[in-house]
C-alpha cells in the first residue's frame, strides 16, 4: 500500500466516506550532486547558526514569522495546530460542477482517492453517481499548512483529486489572446484546419517519452564504461516564417507525401495476397 499523504473523510450531504489520498503520479528526473571541485566531496547543506557559529540539530529549530526586517512572531506546532480549519479532517463537497467547464490552467498536482473497508460501499456509490452524470465535485482540504480547493473526478471507475489555484494565482499576461485577427485569409483558416486533421491523432500517453532524460542515462553509461558518447544532432535556429500560405501548403504537402508512402506497401500487400489466392483456387 503506498504511503498516504492525507488521511479524513469525503463528505457529500450526509454521507461520510472514510479515505486516504496518495499522490498519483510523481517527476522521474536524473538529479546531480554538487561536488566540491578540489577535492570531490559531496557538499551538505547544514543547518548552521551564524549568532551562536555551530551546528543545529533538528530538535533546536522553530518556526518564526518574519513581521519586519529580522523581527520575528514565534509560533509552537501546538499553536499551528489550533488554527488548523475543520478541512484538515475532513473535505466535503461543495457542489457539483461538468468537468469540461474548469479550464486547466486552475489543475496543479493530482491524487488518487482510495477508501477506507469502512467506506467502499459509499465510495463506489458515488464514483457511479459522478460517471453517470458528467459531473465533478469541487471541495476543500486542508493539508501542508494550506487549504486547497479541490476538484474529484471520476478516473478508471475511482475517484481521482487535483489540486486547483485559487483564481487569485493565476497570472495574467498583457500580451496573451491579443492578436490582430483581421490578417488572417480564409484561405489560410483552411489550410491551418486541413494540417490540423492530417496530424490528428488518438492520445496515446505510452508513445512519449523524455529523450532528455534518456540522454543523460546514457551518457552516465558511457562515462561509467570509460566510452564516449556521440553528440546529439541539434536542429538550426528556425527563422519565423514569412510567407505564411506557402508553408502552410508545403507542410501539408509533407504530411500527404507521407501518408502517401506507406500506403502503397498496404496496397501491394494487398494485390499479392489476391493473386495468392486466385493460385490457390
Amino acid at each position: 500500500m503506498p504511503s498516504s499523504t492525507w488521511k479524513g473523510y469525503l463528505t457529500f450531504g450526509l454521507i461520510s466516506i472514510p479515505i486516504r489520498l496518495s499522490p498519483a503520479a510523481r517527476t522521474e528526473r536524473i538529479s546531480f550532486n554538487q561536488l566540491h571541485k578540489v577535492c570531490h566531496t559531496r557538499l551538505k547543506q547544514p543547518l548552521f547558526c551564524p549568532t551562536c557559529d555551530r551546528m543545529v540539530e533538528r530538535s533546536e529549530v522553530e518556526k518564526g514569522y518574519e513581521y519586519e526586517k529580522g523581527q520575528y512572531l514565534l509560533f509552537t506546532q501546538e499553536e499551528l495546530d489550533e488554527v488548523e480549519p475543520e478541512t484538515a479532517h475532513a473535505m466535503e463537497i461543495l457542489e457539483f460542477v461538468k468537468l469540461d467547464e474548469v479550464d486547466p490552467v486552475y489543475f496543479d498536482a493530482s491524487y488518487y482517492i482510495a477508501p477506507e473497508e469502512a467506506g467502499q460501499r459509499a465510495y463506489q456509490l458515488l464514483t457511479e453517481a459522478m460517471e453517470k452524470s458528467g459531473y465533478a465535485g469541487i471541495a476543500k482540504i486542508a493539508m501542508h499548512n494550506r487549504e486547497y480547493i479541490v476538484i474529484i473526478r471520476p478516473r478508471e471507475h475511482g475517484l481521482t483529486l487535483h489540486t486547483m489555484f485559487y483564481s487569485n494565482e493565476i497570472r495574467a499576461e498583457a500580451d496573451y489572446g491579443h492578436t490582430d485577427k483581421g490578417q488572417i485569409k480564409d484561405q489560410e483558416r483552411t489550410l491551418a484546419q486541413q494540417l490540423i486533421e492530417s496530424l490528428a491523432a488518438p492520445f496515446e500517453p505510452d508513445k512519449y517519452h523524455d529523450t532528455y532524460q534518456a540522454g543523460l542515462q546514457d551518457l552516465i553509461e558511457a562515462k561509467s564504461s570509460g566510452r564516449k558518447i556521440t553528440a546529439m544532432p541539434h536542429a538550426q535556429a528556425k527563422a519565423p516564417v514569412i510567407d505564411l500560405m506557402e508553408a502552410l501548403k508545403k507542410s501539408l504537402a509533407k504530411k500527404t507525401g507521407a501518408v502517401a508512402e506507406k500506403k502503397p506497401s498496404v496496397d501491394r500487400a494487398a494485390k499479392t495476397e489476391r493473386k495468392q489466392g486466385r493460385k490457390t483456387g
